[in-house]
């Protein structure tokens, strides 16, 4: 891979499972040429570190929990320390911690604290971390944010996933609204909306709606990786406020029986 990103740091929040989005685009990213640090809520994370970088001179793994709001400029602190510059920072956290994903549940049936909990580690997540960045890309004049957002939500939604299509439309907003007061600073933000995709959380039903894709399968890591690495180069530069969806066309068709 051309190395667009040399001499860049980056930050992938949510990183820690091997068979994830996050670590994928931790990977993407490295291969472009950046520094990553990778976050998780658990210690697994500095296993994915040394599988990304067994000498540790490219990338550092941070334990910390997102919901917090101290642990997000720890996190900066941490990184600005290490190597002086944020370039891009990619907002993957949410929906599941510790590799657990929350359980969906009609609205009918979840409490409040279920609601909030979603809208904690899917949404103030991405919120903490961007806050906390943004100073330091505004001093060089740049930098680039990428969400992971979702087709759940924005464009389409589930039973039992009124909480997390709620938070994922948020970032949606929160992203439009950024990209109007950051735009004058050289520092872009857009999302990158996967559908069906293939990971060590899918279930069993989820994987058999990927076959009813138009491309006829789920998609990869990788593949959400690719579009999340365009939008965190300098290629990107004349975009932001944007969604990126990375689904296979399935939200093109209208009978997704055939």
């Amino acid at each position: 891979m051309e190395q667009v990103l040399h001499g860049q740091t980056a930050i992938v929040t949510g990183a820690g499972s091997p068979a994830g989005i996050g670590f994928a685009i931790a990977r993407g990213l490295l291969g472009a040429g950046a520094q990553v640090a990778i976050t998780a809520t658990t210690e697994r994370i500095y296993e994915r570190a040394r599988e990304l970088d067994a000498a540790g001179r490219n990338v550092v793994a941070i334990v910390a929990d997102l919901t917090e709001e101290d642990a997000a400029r720890r996190i900066i602190d941490m990184v600005m320390q290490r190597s002086g510059r944020i370039d891009v920072l990619v907002n993957n956290a949410g929906m599941a911690q510790t590799g657990l994903p929350l359980e969906g549940k009609p609205v009918q049936e979840s409490s409040y604290a279920d609601w909030g909990r979603q809208i904690e580690i899917t949404l103030h997540t991405a919120f903490l971390m961007t806050r906390a960045v943004l100073p330091v890309m505004a001093q060089r004049k740049y930098g680039r944010i990428v969400n992971v957002s979702s087709v759940t939500g924005p464009l389409v939604s589930n039973r039992g996933s009124a909480a997390y299509g709620a938070a994922k439309a948020a970032m949606d907003g929160m992203m439009r609204a950024i990209a109007l007061e950051t735009a004058l600073d050289g520092i872009t933000i857009n999302a990158v909306a996967p559908g069906w995709i293939g990971t060590a959380s899918s279930t069993d039903t989820e994987r058999i709606a990927a076959l009813h894709t138009p491309m006829g399968r789920a998609g990869t890591p990788e593949e959400v990786a690719a579009a999340v690495c365009f939008l965190a180069s300098p290629a990107a530069s004349y975009i932001t406020g944007q969604a990126l969806v990375v689904d296979g066309g399935n939200i093109l068709q209208e009978n997704k029986s055939v």
